[in-house]
């Protein structure tokens, strides 16, 4: 009794904080805690992001995710690991759920330890909540810069708009900063810099996304079809009587410091 006590205590805690995200949403990540400098975040409500941005993240990061029972298939998880055991340090492609987990608790790099702590972990949180609550969340964790946290201050940062104006072009070129988010630059008029010294890997990725992604959501059956994959059937626009203090209508603090710091103000 007291051994099966013992071994089921840790899966009844981490399900309790799994269950917690589903209400709540704290104001920093293990990722956030970890990172040296000044934080740049403000918390946005799903209802305020542009469908345009969430259509983008979709095709881009993981075009199963509401198609999917999990958080990821395990044939794809099975043939990651076959090639890490292979010596591919560079193996990838981690959905939706795995990434966001990974960001609220784990650390940055790649090891056979944290890739099975996520898997179960995103178990844990695509059967826990709603497609839609999974984005919610990964849109506000997400890192979109050096210090830069969420849609709502990456939208106000590179493009001084609010999350829930944000166009189909600069959604698409946002989502391509997911993958090598600390090597992006804003550019000095606004937007993301794209000149000769940024880092080119980076671009190529931003770059990639931008002409490719309308395609890939085309093939979903435009924005529209690709946010009803997750039961989005509405719009930002249908929310704007509700705009409130989650709703990020006007610049954060924190992006207007770092826009002065910056010399961009």
């Amino acid at each position: 009794m007291y051994v099966a006590l013992v071994m089921l205590t840790p899966l009844v805690l981490s399900e309790m904080v799994t269950l917690s995200y589903r209400w709540f949403t704290p104001p920093r990540t293990s990722f956030m805690l970890q990172d040296e400098g000044p934080i740049v975040y403000q918390y946005v409500d799903l209802d305020h992001i542009s469908r345009y941005m969430i259509a983008a993240v979709i095709a881009h990061e993981d075009q199963r995710l509401g198609m999917r029972a999990g958080g990821f298939e395990i044939s794809d998880l099975t043939s990651k690991a076959r090639e890490y055991m292979d010596g591919d340090a560079g193996v990838g492609g981690s959905t939706i759920p795995q990434q966001l987990v990974k960001n609220i608790f784990l650390w940055p790099g790649r090891s056979a330890i944290r890739k099975g702590l996520e898997a179960v972990m995103a178990t844990e949180f695509s059967y826990s909540m709603s497609d839609q609550r999974i984005l919610e969340l990964y849109l506000n964790y997400a890192q979109f810069g050096p210090g830069l946290y969420g849609v709502c201050a990456a939208s106000w940062y590179y493009f001084n708009t609010p999350p829930w104006f944000m166009s189909e072009y600069n959604a698409n070129q946002l989502s391509g900063v997911l993958p090598r988010p600390a090597y992006i630059e804003r550019a000095a008029d606004g937007g993301i810099y794209l000149g000769p010294d940024a880092d080119q890997l980076a671009i190529e990725k931003v770059d990639i996304a931008a002409r490719f992604n309308p395609g890939s959501i085309a093939a979903l059956g435009g924005w529209e079809g690709t946010v009803a994959t997750v039961g989005i059937t509405d719009t930002a626009l249908d929310h704007s009587e509700d705009r409130g203090e989650d709703s990020c209508s006007t610049m954060p603090d924190s992006v207007d410091a770092r826009l002065r710091e910056e010399g961009y103000k």
